[in-house]
């Protein structure tokens, strides 16, 4: 039986004003002394080449297409070409930003969908500037699910978990007021999100019998009403389902002693009920490595876990640990686990 073929990663250019750019230049020019996976930039061969200049640095780069990627990237920067003008500079989007940015996801969606690409890894987008031009979608994940469903005619729900060696989690509500949370919350949002999880960790990340730690919404998990009954209406009911339904799951569990070490120990993945609760640990254990993985799409996506950073733009100094794990663990993930839908 023949090897399957070994695809490059499809990689976003983002917001072209931002950090996205400097650091996949950087990137490239390290590739062997970090032992990159070959990728191919989907960008603008002029715009790169400028930036590189404005950062100082020498750089080779080549316009290719995705099946030259690989042969390419030893010797060139592989670039897949867009078909738009790329005028922002570093720090100072403008109208071609978000066009830019827009196509460059639409074409590695494709890509991957169709074969040409292992995987995508996302560089950052400025959400204030695409909506500032029209775009309808809430972030960048809900876009890739749409495009996903357009390609497939297959409903994709994404679920974001932020990944390190040292912790993971899935936040249940995302990017809500607080004072929300308790009204968009429900047992049905709970065990949908854990299920989804529950699969990926399994059909991606290859744990077998995945070990889900719910966090409770109130201070000490409601301390049996006391503080809330959020915990027994509307946690506790979601993680009797998912335990009915063979899913490794506790709690609700008080958020305040899930993440010491002993504690993580116990479980693969925590589900928390809102933003901060699961941001907060993972980015005060892993702020310059971890990932950002988007599961329940037809296949994988990985981006770093920071913004577009405008303020150090062009200039070099921003850390590129987080894209080197973004596109390690992309590389790992995909040989996993090939895109499971073909584009129709």
């Amino acid at each position: 039986m023949s090897e399957p073929a070994v695809l490059p990663l499809a990689l976003t250019l983002g917001e072209p004003a931002g950090i996205g750019p400097d650091l996949t230049i950087h990137l490239w020019r390290r590739r062997s002394e970090l032992r990159l996976p070959p990728f191919y930039l989907i960008g603008q061969l002029e715009f790169i080449k400028h930036r590189a200049q404005q950062l100082g640095v020498d750089i080779a780069a080549s316009i290719v297409a995705p099946s030259q990627a690989i042969e390419c990237f030893q010797r060139a920067l592989p670039i897949v070409p867009l078909d738009t003008q790329i005028t922002a500079t570093p720090g100072k989007p403008d109208a071609s930003s978000a066009p830019a940015a827009i196509a460059s996801i639409r074409r590695a969606v494709s890509d991957v969908l169709s074969g040409r690409a292992a995987a995508i890894v996302t560089n950052p987008v400025a959400k204030n500037v695409l909506y500032r031009s029209g775009f309808a979608e809430p972030g960048h994940t809900e876009f890739l699910a749409k495009l996903a469903q357009e390609a497939t005619g297959t409903i994709a729900r994404p679920v974001m978990m932020l990944w390190s060696p040292e912790l993971a989690v899935v936040p249940v509500t995302i990017h809500l007021p607080l004072r929300e949370v308790a009204t968009q919350l429900t047992s049905e949002l709970i065990v949908e999100t854990g299920r989804i999880a529950a699969r990926d960790l399994t059909r991606r990340f290859g744990i077998s019998r995945p070990r889900l730690a719910i966090a409770g919404l109130n201070p000490h998990a409601g301390e049996e009403g006391a503080l809330g009954a959020e915990d027994a209406a509307i946690v506790a009911p979601a993680v009797r389902t998912l335990q009915e339904e063979g899913i490794d799951a506790v709690g609700p569990m008080p958020a305040d002693t899930m993440f010491h070490a002993r504690a993580r120990a116990a479980y693969d993945v925590a589900l928390c009920m809102y933003h901060d609760q699961a941001l907060i640990p993972i980015k005060t254990l892993a702020f310059d490595h971890a990932v950002n993985v988007t599961l329940g799409l037809p296949f994988v996506r990985t981006s770093p876990d920071h913004g577009t950073a405008f303020d150090i733009a062009g200039k070099d100094t921003a850390d590129p640990s987080s894209l080197v794990a973004a596109l390690t663990l992309a590389a790992r993930l995909s040989a996993t686990a090939p895109a499971l839908v073909p584009a129709k």
